[in-house]
């Protein structure tokens, strides 16, 4: 295997130390009137509380996996991560140890945690939450029909279709080999793959290839969020319904290398993704993966279109 700086040997410990799950994303956008149209339309339960939007899955009261929060321009505000109990106070004393700098929580940001920046800047917090990652792979479903059926339903009776969970959000970064070390050292995500631009950690209590992906860039910054379907028709249901909504810019119907995902990327009103994506790699916490460090032509699409020019844009530069 290729070493990789930053990389961490992987173990089926299950007492390991480290956090389980992305609890959710917070992004600040200046106008939160396109954002509650935009994550609706995506097929989100977009709820109001105050000047924030609380970004559910439909049917699912219990979980709010992203955030929007006025700013007085769109950024990446934070990311939160979830931890069991018992090991949220000997994170805290490992990041210490460390010498991460940890900071205040932000004004209006209740945390039974802490919160810490990486080395890009981004603000970071860690705390006590239920594991959202899933137990196990959640796995598309796909089934043909049987003789003298029509699969297909006809498009006027086309069903509606809902995210599932967040997945993962990819973010800009302005090193990424510090980035693998910051997150693997004091969150305890490991390495799954990497390229030269790109990298993904999972979790080590069981999640998908990725809960978080990085990218290069000169600041942080979101690329975008990622959100489970049940199946490809779901994808390209999704992704018809946003173009005939008016969200046209994006990319996809694809296939990624790293995590092999399916998936189609629609643009957001402030030059960044949101992503519907359908069977990505699960990695147990009984299982070791093998990460590797992969050529370029190896760690983007399998198969797909061409990505837009603007694709690795980060508009928060």
């Amino acid at each position: 295997m290729t070493a990789i700086r930053g990389y961490i040997p992987p173990t089926s410990e299950r007492s390991a130390l480290g956090v389980h799950s992305l609890d959710r994303f917070v992004l600040a956008v200046p106008d939160l009137a396109p954002a509650q149209a935009f994550y609706r339309d995506f097929g989100l339960n977009v709820q109001e509380a105050g000047n924030t939007l609380a970004l559910r899955t439909a049917g699912d009261d219990d979980h709010v996996w992203g955030t929007v929060v006025e700013g007085k321009r769109k950024r990446l505000h934070h990311l939160s991560f979830g931890c069991y109990p018992d090991d949220l106070p000997y994170l805290r004393e490992r990041a210490e140890a460390n010498g991460a700098e940890l900071v205040e929580a932000p004004a209006g940001f209740d945390s039974n945690g802490f919160w810490l920046r990486d080395p890009a800047g981004l603000l970071v917090e860690i705390k006590v939450a239920p594991k959202s990652s899933p137990a196990r792979k959640t796995a598309g479903t796909w089934s043909s029909c049987p003789e003298g059926v029509a699969g297909s339903p006809l498009r006027s009776n086309a069903p509606v279709v809902w995210p599932r969970r967040l997945s993962h959000v990819l973010v800009f970064t302005t090193d990424i080999d510090e980035a693998i070390d910051f997150y693997t050292g004091n969150l305890g995500l490991r390495l799954s793959d990497r390229s030269d631009l790109v990298a993904f950690l999972h979790g080590i209590h069981g999640s998908d290839h990725h809960i978080l992906a990085f990218a290069q860039s000169t600041a942080p910054g979101m690329h975008h969020c990622s959100w489970d379907m049940s199946s490809i028709d779901d994808i390209g249901l999704g992704a018809m319904s946003m173009a005939g909504k008016g969200h046209v810019k994006g990319w996809g119907l694809g296939r990624h290398v790293l995590g092999s995902n399916y998936f189609h990327y629609v643009q957001d009103p402030w030059g960044s993704f949101a992503e519907y994506s359908c069977d990505i790699d699960y990695i147990p916490a009984t299982r070791p993966w093998d990460a590797k460090y992969h050529e370029p032509e190896d760690s983007f699409y399998l198969w797909g279109p061409e990505p837009p020019a603007d694709f690795t844009v980060n508009r928060e530069a």
